[in-house]
Protein backbone atom coordinates (compact mmCIF):
# COMPACT_ATOMS: atom_id res chain seq x y z
CA UNK A 1 0.00 0.00 0.00
CA UNK A 2 1.16 3.53 -0.26
CA UNK A 3 1.56 4.84 3.39
CA UNK A 4 1.91 8.33 4.49
CA UNK A 5 3.57 8.11 8.05
CA UNK A 6 3.13 11.54 10.12
CA UNK A 7 6.58 11.57 12.70
CA UNK A 8 8.24 9.66 10.63
CA UNK A 9 11.75 11.30 11.82
CA UNK A 10 10.89 10.06 15.69
CA UNK A 11 11.78 7.30 17.57
CA UNK A 12 9.45 5.09 16.78
CA UNK A 13 7.79 6.01 13.62
CA UNK A 14 11.66 5.95 12.04
CA UNK A 15 11.90 2.37 13.21
CA UNK A 16 8.43 1.23 11.96
CA UNK A 17 9.41 2.70 8.42
CA UNK A 18 12.15 0.08 8.41
CA UNK A 19 9.77 -2.54 8.54
CA UNK A 20 7.21 -0.74 6.54
CA UNK A 21 10.15 -0.84 3.78
CA UNK A 22 10.51 -4.57 4.54
CA UNK A 23 7.23 -5.48 4.02
CA UNK A 24 7.13 -3.90 0.09
CA UNK A 25 5.08 -0.83 0.85
CA UNK A 26 5.53 2.41 -0.33
CA UNK A 27 6.21 5.40 2.13
CA UNK A 28 6.11 8.98 2.65
CA UNK A 29 6.59 10.50 5.11
CA UNK A 30 6.50 14.17 6.89
CA UNK A 31 7.47 15.48 9.99
CA UNK A 32 8.46 19.02 11.14
CA UNK A 33 11.87 18.44 12.93
CA UNK A 34 11.05 19.60 16.34
CA UNK A 35 11.56 16.26 17.62
CA UNK A 36 12.84 13.99 14.95
CA UNK A 37 16.41 14.53 12.81
CA UNK A 38 16.88 14.91 9.03
CA UNK A 39 19.58 12.15 10.51
CA UNK A 40 17.14 9.91 11.00
CA UNK A 41 15.36 9.82 7.51
CA UNK A 42 19.04 9.61 6.33
CA UNK A 43 19.70 6.46 8.33
CA UNK A 44 16.69 4.74 7.79
CA UNK A 45 17.46 5.31 4.12
CA UNK A 46 20.69 3.22 4.86
CA UNK A 47 19.29 0.40 6.16
CA UNK A 48 16.30 -0.14 3.63
CA UNK A 49 18.79 0.85 1.43
CA UNK A 50 15.92 2.77 -0.68
CA UNK A 51 14.70 6.31 -1.05
CA UNK A 52 11.73 8.11 -0.30
CA UNK A 53 9.54 11.29 -0.42
CA UNK A 54 10.22 13.54 2.76
CA UNK A 55 8.56 16.27 3.76
CA UNK A 56 8.85 19.16 5.98
CA UNK A 57 5.52 19.91 7.32
CA UNK A 58 3.78 20.40 10.67
CA UNK A 59 0.38 18.85 10.30
CA UNK A 60 -1.27 21.62 12.57
CA UNK A 61 -0.67 23.70 9.11
CA UNK A 62 -3.85 22.94 6.98
CA UNK A 63 -3.53 24.16 3.75
CA UNK A 64 0.81 22.31 3.63
CA UNK A 65 -0.71 19.44 5.03
CA UNK A 66 -3.53 19.43 2.27
CA UNK A 67 -1.43 20.05 -0.22
CA UNK A 68 0.64 17.26 0.33
CA UNK A 69 -2.03 14.47 0.94
CA UNK A 70 -3.18 15.73 -2.45
CA UNK A 71 0.24 14.83 -4.15
CA UNK A 72 0.61 11.91 -2.24
CA UNK A 73 -3.17 10.71 -2.07
CA UNK A 74 -2.23 7.97 0.08
CA UNK A 75 -4.11 4.52 1.03
CA UNK A 76 -3.49 4.76 4.59
CA UNK A 77 -1.82 7.08 6.67
CA UNK A 78 -0.15 6.25 9.62
CA UNK A 79 0.21 8.85 12.51
CA UNK A 80 2.72 9.70 14.91
CA UNK A 81 3.27 12.67 14.72
CA UNK A 82 3.03 14.87 18.27
CA UNK A 83 4.99 15.40 21.57
CA UNK A 84 4.65 13.13 24.60
CA UNK A 85 6.69 14.17 27.61
CA UNK A 86 4.11 13.54 30.75
CA UNK A 87 6.16 16.42 32.53
CA UNK A 88 5.83 18.74 29.84
CA UNK A 89 2.41 18.40 29.50
CA UNK A 90 2.10 18.94 32.75
CA UNK A 91 3.95 22.46 32.29
CA UNK A 92 2.16 23.32 29.14
CA UNK A 93 -0.97 21.60 28.70
CA UNK A 94 -2.06 23.85 25.40
CA UNK A 95 1.19 22.82 23.59
CA UNK A 96 -0.23 19.38 23.76
CA UNK A 97 -3.35 19.85 22.80
CA UNK A 98 -2.49 21.78 20.16
CA UNK A 99 -0.10 19.32 18.36
CA UNK A 100 -1.84 16.16 19.36
CA UNK A 101 -5.52 16.98 19.06
CA UNK A 102 -5.30 19.76 16.59
CA UNK A 103 -3.20 18.12 14.71
CA UNK A 104 -5.11 14.94 14.20
CA UNK A 105 -7.80 16.89 13.38
CA UNK A 106 -6.03 18.71 11.02
CA UNK A 107 -4.53 15.41 9.52
CA UNK A 108 -8.70 13.91 9.43
CA UNK A 109 -9.58 17.12 7.34
CA UNK A 110 -6.70 16.49 4.89
CA UNK A 111 -7.67 13.04 4.59
CA UNK A 112 -10.68 13.72 4.19
CA UNK A 113 -10.44 16.22 0.90
CA UNK A 114 -8.59 13.24 -1.12
CA UNK A 115 -10.72 10.54 -0.12
CA UNK A 116 -8.07 8.30 2.36
CA UNK A 117 -10.38 6.41 4.68
CA UNK A 118 -7.94 4.38 6.58
CA UNK A 119 -5.59 5.43 9.38
CA UNK A 120 -3.79 3.84 12.49
CA UNK A 121 -3.26 6.09 15.23
CA UNK A 122 -0.16 5.91 17.42
CA UNK A 123 -1.98 6.00 21.56
CA UNK A 124 -0.64 5.44 24.41
CA UNK A 125 -1.75 3.09 27.58
CA UNK A 126 -2.05 6.87 29.24
CA UNK A 127 -5.46 7.14 28.35
CA UNK A 128 -6.58 4.27 30.85
CA UNK A 129 -8.15 5.04 34.55
CA UNK A 130 -5.45 4.36 36.88
CA UNK A 131 -7.97 2.98 39.31
CA UNK A 132 -8.70 -0.54 39.36
CA UNK A 133 -5.84 -3.51 39.15
CA UNK A 134 -3.27 -4.13 36.25
CA UNK A 135 -3.31 -5.24 33.65
CA UNK A 136 -5.14 -2.88 31.27
CA UNK A 137 -7.01 -4.79 28.85
CA UNK A 138 -8.81 -2.15 25.59
CA UNK A 139 -12.03 -2.62 27.78
CA UNK A 140 -10.74 -1.06 30.93
CA UNK A 141 -12.33 2.45 31.21
CA UNK A 142 -10.04 5.78 30.39
CA UNK A 143 -9.38 8.55 32.67
CA UNK A 144 -6.22 9.48 32.17
CA UNK A 145 -4.58 11.63 34.98
CA UNK A 146 -2.06 13.90 32.96
CA UNK A 147 -2.85 16.82 29.88
CA UNK A 148 -0.59 14.17 27.47
CA UNK A 149 -3.15 11.35 28.16
CA UNK A 150 -6.01 13.30 27.73
CA UNK A 151 -4.57 14.74 24.58
CA UNK A 152 -4.25 11.03 23.35
CA UNK A 153 -7.80 10.21 24.50
CA UNK A 154 -9.52 13.48 22.88
CA UNK A 155 -7.45 12.44 19.35
CA UNK A 156 -9.00 9.00 19.98
CA UNK A 157 -12.89 10.30 20.39
CA UNK A 158 -12.03 12.50 17.03
CA UNK A 159 -11.31 9.13 15.16
CA UNK A 160 -13.64 7.21 16.49
CA UNK A 161 -16.19 9.60 15.47
CA UNK A 162 -14.94 10.11 12.07
CA UNK A 163 -14.61 6.43 11.48
CA UNK A 164 -18.58 6.12 12.32
CA UNK A 165 -19.27 8.51 9.38
CA UNK A 166 -19.44 5.36 6.80
CA UNK A 167 -19.12 1.73 6.46
CA UNK A 168 -15.65 2.24 4.36
CA UNK A 169 -13.06 4.04 6.98
CA UNK A 170 -11.50 2.19 9.29
CA UNK A 171 -9.38 3.57 12.48
CA UNK A 172 -7.30 1.84 14.38
CA UNK A 173 -5.59 2.86 17.71
CA UNK A 174 -2.43 1.58 19.33
CA UNK A 175 -2.24 1.52 22.97
CA UNK A 176 1.07 0.87 24.00
CA UNK A 177 3.30 1.07 27.27
CA UNK A 178 7.48 1.95 27.33
CA UNK A 179 8.99 1.65 24.41
CA UNK A 180 12.93 0.78 24.85
CA UNK A 181 15.59 -0.27 22.54
CA UNK A 182 16.63 0.63 18.98
CA UNK A 183 17.54 -0.92 15.47
CA UNK A 184 19.76 -4.06 15.28
CA UNK A 185 22.16 -1.79 13.56
CA UNK A 186 22.14 0.90 16.23
CA UNK A 187 21.61 3.73 13.97
CA UNK A 188 17.81 3.85 15.42
CA UNK A 189 17.70 4.38 18.74
CA UNK A 190 15.87 7.38 21.32
CA UNK A 191 18.10 10.51 20.65
CA UNK A 192 15.56 12.91 21.19
CA UNK A 193 16.26 16.90 20.99
CA UNK A 194 15.61 17.83 24.17
CA UNK A 195 16.42 16.50 27.79
CA UNK A 196 15.28 12.59 28.02
CA UNK A 197 12.85 12.06 30.35
CA UNK A 198 12.43 8.17 29.39
CA UNK A 199 13.72 5.76 31.49
CA UNK A 200 16.66 4.16 29.37
CA UNK A 201 18.08 7.02 27.25
CA UNK A 202 18.80 8.55 30.74
CA UNK A 203 20.45 5.20 32.11
CA UNK A 204 22.76 5.64 29.01
CA UNK A 205 23.46 8.60 29.68
CA UNK A 206 24.36 7.57 33.17
CA UNK A 207 26.53 4.66 31.83
CA UNK A 208 28.90 7.25 29.43
CA UNK A 209 29.02 9.71 32.27
CA UNK A 210 27.31 12.23 30.24
CA UNK A 211 25.55 12.70 34.22
CA UNK A 212 26.06 12.14 37.24
CA UNK A 213 23.39 9.70 38.67
CA UNK A 214 20.15 8.44 37.94
CA UNK A 215 17.14 9.79 39.82
CA UNK A 216 14.42 7.75 40.75
CA UNK A 217 11.07 9.17 41.17
CA UNK A 218 9.85 7.38 44.33
CA UNK A 219 10.91 4.58 46.20
CA UNK A 220 7.54 4.08 48.47
CA UNK A 221 5.18 2.94 45.35
CA UNK A 222 3.23 0.00 46.52
CA UNK A 223 5.48 -2.91 44.41
CA UNK A 224 8.14 -5.24 45.54
CA UNK A 225 11.38 -2.50 45.46
CA UNK A 226 9.36 0.59 45.68
CA UNK A 227 9.89 2.13 42.10
CA UNK A 228 7.49 2.44 39.69
CA UNK A 229 6.49 -0.75 37.57
CA UNK A 230 6.40 -0.13 33.71
CA UNK A 231 5.57 -2.50 30.82
CA UNK A 232 8.46 -2.48 28.13
CA UNK A 233 8.26 -3.68 24.85
CA UNK A 234 11.21 -3.87 22.53
CA UNK A 235 11.18 -0.79 19.56
CA UNK A 236 11.02 -2.92 16.50
CA UNK A 237 8.27 -5.25 18.21
CA UNK A 238 6.43 -2.07 18.71
CA UNK A 239 7.27 -1.47 14.98
CA UNK A 240 6.07 -4.93 13.70
CA UNK A 241 2.74 -4.28 15.28
CA UNK A 242 2.08 -1.23 13.61
CA UNK A 243 2.64 -3.27 10.18
CA UNK A 244 0.63 -6.44 11.23
CA UNK A 245 -1.92 -2.97 12.30
CA UNK A 246 -1.38 -1.98 8.29
CA UNK A 247 -2.26 -5.89 6.90
CA UNK A 248 -5.80 -5.21 8.92
CA UNK A 249 -6.85 -1.86 8.23
CA UNK A 250 -8.95 -2.82 4.86
CA UNK A 251 -10.67 -5.37 6.17
CA UNK A 252 -10.77 -4.21 9.98
CA UNK A 253 -13.52 -1.46 9.75
CA UNK A 254 -14.67 1.25 11.96
CA UNK A 255 -13.25 1.94 14.68
CA UNK A 256 -10.83 -0.71 16.81
CA UNK A 257 -8.26 -0.50 19.40
CA UNK A 258 -5.65 -3.10 20.44
CA UNK A 259 -2.71 -2.91 23.33
CA UNK A 260 0.50 -3.09 22.18
CA UNK A 261 3.13 -4.54 25.19
CA UNK A 262 5.28 -7.74 26.77
CA UNK A 263 2.09 -8.01 29.47
CA UNK A 264 5.15 -8.45 32.46
CA UNK A 265 5.58 -5.67 34.69
CA UNK A 266 9.28 -4.74 35.27
CA UNK A 267 10.63 -1.88 37.77
CA UNK A 268 13.01 1.26 37.30
CA UNK A 269 15.40 -0.17 40.12
CA UNK A 270 15.07 -4.02 38.24
CA UNK A 271 15.69 -2.74 34.87
CA UNK A 272 18.90 -0.63 36.39
CA UNK A 273 20.23 -3.64 37.80
CA UNK A 274 19.35 -5.59 34.28
CA UNK A 275 21.23 -3.19 32.85
CA UNK A 276 24.38 -3.42 34.99
CA UNK A 277 24.25 -7.02 34.81
CA UNK A 278 24.46 -6.91 31.34
CA UNK A 279 26.90 -4.36 30.49
CA UNK A 280 28.98 -4.40 33.36
CA UNK A 281 28.66 -1.12 34.19
CA UNK A 282 27.29 0.40 37.42
CA UNK A 283 24.55 2.53 37.08
CA UNK A 284 24.55 4.97 40.00
CA UNK A 285 21.42 6.25 41.38
CA UNK A 286 19.11 8.12 44.54
CA UNK A 287 15.62 8.09 45.40
CA UNK A 288 14.13 11.33 45.07
CA UNK A 289 10.54 12.49 45.35
CA UNK A 290 7.24 11.49 43.59
CA UNK A 291 6.77 13.19 40.05
CA UNK A 292 3.23 14.22 39.67
CA UNK A 293 1.13 12.33 37.15
CA UNK A 294 2.82 8.86 37.72
CA UNK A 295 1.24 5.42 38.62
CA UNK A 296 2.45 3.13 40.59
CA UNK A 297 2.29 0.22 37.99
CA UNK A 298 0.97 0.15 34.26
CA UNK A 299 1.12 -2.90 32.54
CA UNK A 300 -1.14 -4.10 29.73
CA UNK A 301 -2.96 -7.55 28.80
CA UNK A 302 -2.46 -7.75 24.51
Amino acid sequence: MKVLVTGGAGYIGSNTLVELIAAGHEIFVVDNLVNGKKSTIDAVMNISNQRFVFFDCDITNRENLSCLLDKVKPDVVMHFAGVKSVNESISNPIYYYDNNFYGTSCLLHSMDQVGCKKIIFSSSATVYDPKGEPPYTESHPTRPINPYGRSKLFSENILEDWASLDRDRSAICLRYFNPAGAHTSGALGEDPRVEPTNLMPIILKVASQSIERLNVFGGDYPTDDGSCERDYIHVTDLAKGHVAALDRVRSLLGYNIFNLGSGEPTSVLDLVMKFSLVTGVEIPYQIVSRRLGRLSEVVGKC
